[in-house]
């Protein structure tokens, strides 16, 4: 079967960005992960080619001219399982290792719906699903940093039984029918012949064993939903988009731990100030009058009103700058800067007596006062 084509993947254009590239990877990755349910691993594996070839540049530049010959069959992988996933968010919590078994497992897979066969036993989850929401902060917060509670509704250990599944007071004995295998062997008859299956047992959910009374609670599953408060402190400095890793933050599973919380930020525009990088940008309109012999102009900023000396002269779309007030380098308590770039307004309607003073003013110089 053809590949695809890589952009087609991640449903980027050709012209996309390198953040770009990694905001449409990161949101397949949370989509496809095989560790969530409803994930879907060869999709998963799919946009992680993707991404390895995209975000190299000389990979990329190959693969535009030349296709996926142009990368070879190997070039996205390295060998090193879903890399371009690790390097954007740390890990799922998955241990990333994945046999391939071919074209032989494919076919049993489609009898079997992906179980195992001839015995083997098959690994239960052990650790709760993976939770991914968005905040929004404004412009300011996203300067200095904030922290912030969010309330969700996840999956947490039964306060009953603590996570055992049993009711307190009684005991978890082996399964009686698994016989604490915590799998049950099924003959099937297939085009091949007769075949053995491991399944997990569908009494005791793979684990062996099982409580002698259910937990009168959550009747037996371990969890219960309940309304969390999670605080949670956005670094100063963030970007539009960022994601964040809360570890144990997600749904609980019993007999496992926690899966992780991905907070999404989303950054409010300002009504004033736009933002490049470190830096924030701003614009002031003055006057022709103002930019020929100069003012002292307050200007709004981040942290508050400053005082701007404009000198005389001061020509249309030029750039100053106040050192210091722009945007928290992340990791760090310096500042990048902010530009304002001052605008001149040129009137559009002047009485007779003002026009006259303009062309007196324009007969008493010369070239010179440009």
């Amino acid at each position: 079967m053809s590949k695809r084509d890589y952009y087609e993947v991640l449903g980027i254009a050709k012209s996309a960005s390198d953040d770009e590239i990694k905001k449409a990877f990161r949101k397949a990755a949370i989509k496809y992960h095989p560790d969530r349910e409803g994930g879907d691993e060869e999709k998963f594996k799919e946009a992680n080619e993707a991404y390895e070839v995209l975000k190299d540049p000389s990979k990329r530049q190959r693969y535009d001219q030349f296709g996926h010959a142009g990368v070879g069959t190997s070039a996205a992988s390295g060998g090193a399982g879903y890399g371009g996933y690790e390097d954007i968010f740390g890990g799922f919590g998955g241990q990333g290792q994945h046999v391939d078994l071919g074209d032989l497992g494919d076919i049993f897979s489609s009898f079997f719906g992906g179980s195992g066969f001839g015995g083997s036993r098959r690994q239960q989850p052990n650790r709760g699903q993976d939770i991914q929401t968005d905040i929004s902060i404004s412009f300011e917060e996203a300067v200095f940093g904030v922290e912030r509670e969010m309330h969700l509704n996840l999956n947490d250990q039964c306060s009953h039984c603590k996570g055992t599944t049993a009711e307190p007071g009684y005991e978890m004995k082996s399964c009686d029918t698994c016989k604490g295998q915590g799998q049950v062997t099924q003959v099937m008859r297939t085009v091949f012949g007769n075949i053995q299956q491991a399944r997990t047992c569908p009494t005791c959910k793979g684990r062996g064993r099982e409580p002698e009374k259910l937990c009168t609670v959550c009747k037996g599953k371990g969890t219960e939903r309940t309304r969390q408060t999670i605080k949670m402190k956005v670094p100063a400095g963030i970007h539009d988009g960022a994601t964040i890793r809360l570890t144990g933050k997600g749904e609980a599973i019993a007999g496992g731990e926690k899966g992780d919380l991905y907070v999404t930020i989303n950054v409010k525009p300002h009504k004033k100030f736009t933002r490049e990088g470190d830096l924030i940008l701003s614009e002031e309109t003055i006057s022709m009058v103002d930019a020929t012999i100069g003012v002292e102009l307050e200007v709004e900023t981040v942290d508050g009103p400053l005082k701007l000396k404009i000198p005389e002269g001061t020509q249309p779309g030029t750039d100053f700058k106040l050192k210091g007030h722009g945007v928290t380098h992340l990791g760090r308590t310096s500042r990048g800067d902010h530009i304002v770039q001052v605008d001149v307004a040129i009137p559009k309607k002047l009485s007779k007596k003002q026009k006259e003073l303009l062309k007196e003013f324009a007969k008493s110089g010369s070239k010179k006062f440009w």
